[in-house]
Formats: structure tokens, C-alpha cells, sequence
């Protein structure tokens, strides 16, 4: 397992990676517009040169917040990884605090982030209405069954 900052990947990569896992490079959250691909962030790769995760992330001040995290491989650390290298990158930064938006039908995201030490902090009713405005690709409801209608804030102090 390799980890490479965005920076070294190919604009093409970051595009097709997100498009591929999230219908776009764009995310919609009640935070804002982003696009993933232009973000600061890191990659997984194999040897082959297949990226296996990636996340990418904003530094405002003295937060730095999650845009997206994906891990591919489930069970191999590639998730606490990526988020060790935003948190590492954070703190060289002067950033005092880690934040994230997740939806409210993502438990297995909300179970993570939680066992890494985020906390809960702000529950936006509805949010994924909004969000559907600008990114109408995002679906009613999850794989699991559950409608995707809320955002929930969770914080880590660094």
C-alpha cells in the first residue's frame, strides 16, 4: 500500500475516481459545493497503480474538514490511513480540529468515525433536500433501505 497526495495524481485519475464512486467530482454538503478532484487529499495505490482509497479535504483556519473519504478494501486500514494523513497534515497546518459531514443513512461511516475518536456535534434536518437541488444524481434512499435525508456534523479535537 502506497499513499500519494493528490498532487501527484493525474486530473483524468481524480475524475474518473470520483465519478466512478460518487456520480462527480462534485460534493454537495451543507458546508458547500466542492470539488473533489481539486482538493487537497491523499491516495491509496496498488502496485498496478489502481487507486484503493482516497480522501480529500479543506483547511479554513484552524479546521480542517473531510470532503470525502473512500476505501474500497474494507478491513486493510486503508480508511484510518488516509484519515491519519489528513489529521497529520491538519496539525502541520495549525488546524485545532477535524470535521465531517456524513448523511444520515451511513452507519457504517458513522460507526468509523466514531470509534476514531468524532464525536456528534450538529444535526441538519433535511440537508440532503438541498444538496439534491444541485446534485439531483443523489438517490432517495441507500442500499441499506434507509431514506437519505439528514446530515449529521461530527468533531475531533486534534
Amino acid at each position: 500500500m502506497q499513499i500519494k497526495s493528490s498532487y501527484e495524481l493525474s486530473k483524468q485519475s481524480k475524475q474518473e475516481f470520483f465519478t466512478t464512486h460518487w456520480g462527480s467530482p462534485k460534493m454537495v454538503i451543507s458546508s458547500g459545493v466542492f470539488q473533489c478532484d481539486e482538493l487537497e487529499g491523499y491516495a491509496v495505490h496498488e502496485d498496478d497503480g489502481t487507486i484503493t482509497g482516497y480522501i480529500s479535504y479543506v483547511i479554513d483556519g484552524d479546521t480542517c474538514e473531510i470532503i470525502s473519504l473512500d476505501s474500497l478494501v474494507e478491513q486493510k486500514g486503508i480508511g484510518t490511513a488516509l484519515v491519519q494523513k489528513a489529521e497529520e497534515a491538519a496539525k502541520q497546518a495549525g488546524c485545532s480540529q477535524m470535521k465531517l459531514v456524513t448523511t444520515n443513512d451511513n452507519l457504517h461511516a458513522l460507526g468509523f468515525y466514531q470509534r476514531r475518536g468524532y464525536q456528534f456535534s450538529e444535526l441538519y434536518i433535511n440537508a440532503v433536500d438541498k444538496a439534491r437541488r444541485i446534485k439531483p444524481e443523489i438517490p432517495l434512499v441507500a442500499d441499506n433501505g434507509i431514506p437519505i435525508r439528514d446530515e449529521i456534523l461530527l468533531v475531533k479535537k486534534l
